[in-house]
């Protein structure tokens, strides 16, 4: 009965790191598509004079940290 209560403990952890992993892609996607979002309005407001190069600039600095840190899969979803 022991050995049954250890597999199913070890099934059931697995199944907890596989969704924590999951949800932290999630999040990762999510946060990635915020900071797209950022750079497309700091852009816009640049080009249409109510913004400035440098919120652009610091914009396109954290979607690129961003990308380093969690790739850029966000990108093509």
């Amino acid at each position: 009965m022991t050995g049954f209560l250890d597999r199913a403990k070890e099934q059931a952890q697995r199944g907890l790191t596989h969704g924590k992993q999951k949800l932290d892609e999630v999040q990762a996607q999510r946060a990635g598509g915020d900071l797209l979002k950022k750079l497309g309005a700091a852009y816009y407001a640049e080009r249409k004079g109510t913004g400035t190069p440098e919120a652009t600039h610091a914009a396109l600095g954290a979607l690129e940290h961003h990308v380093a840190e969690h790739g850029d899969g966000f990108l093509r979803s």
